[in-house]
């Protein structure tokens, strides 16, 4: 692969982290509501998820959708009905405290992790882009060193990016203004997230 068509790929795929979507606003709940250390560990979640994706892009995803394309509704669907699920209940725990150990426990923050995988693999704006985009502008047959490199650059942009976006909302004066309206915020977090959901899952 050129370096010129590495730049290019990470061009791409920081303009797809950077795309709002239901990751950009769960980053922020998070951040917001649980502190810095939470966003990060959400973030990592994150990575992790579209890491897996790059993955399966790499040994052939627009292969596998060719022969079933089935599958990518399927996939699309059963995502959108996640994001629903995780907005469903943000509004469900709209008026529920804060707890005051959220950003150190370690339970607590294993589940965040998961959040994070599980919204990434669920987003099917990155199926569609490692399915097409990504595929196709990636070498048919990379050498181990090519997929390396691109499996770490977009590590690092996806990560790199939702910390940014953390430690933004982790700030003291983002924090103050979600605690001061919590059930609010949470609920429009939850509509926001739903609505994702509901138009991914009815998309054609």
């Amino acid at each position: 692969m050129t370096v010129e068509g590495f730049i290019a790929l990470a061009g791409l795929q920081l303009l797809l982290a950077m795309s709002p979507g239901p990751a950009t606003v769960i980053t922020i709940k998070t951040a917001s509501s649980n502190g810095l250390w939470a966003g990060l560990v959400l973030s990592l979640g994150l990575a992790t998820g579209v890491l897996i994706w790059a993955l399966v892009a790499l040994t052939g995803l627009s292969l596998i959708f060719e022969l079933a394309p089935y599958l990518q509704t399927t996939l699309r669907i059963a995502g959108g009905l996640f994001l629903i699920w995780i907005g469903i209940s943000l509004w469900r725990h709209a008026n529920d405290p804060l707890p005051d150990t959220a950003g150190s426990n370690p339970m607590r923050l294993g589940r965040t992790f998961r959040l994070g995988v599980y919204t990434d693999l669920a987003n099917p704006k990155a199926l569609a882009y490692f399915a097409a985009v990504f595929s196709g502008v990636i070498p048919a047959e990379p050498t181990l060193g090519a997929a390396v490199a691109i499996l770490t650059m977009i590590f690092v942009i996806e990560m790199g990016w939702y910390a940014l976006v953390s430690l933004v909302f982790s700030r003291p004066t983002p924090q103050k203004l979600y605690r001061a309206a919590k059930s609010v915020l949470d609920r429009a977090f939850g509509g926001l997230i739903a609505l994702f959901g509901a138009k991914i899952a009815t998309s054609p």
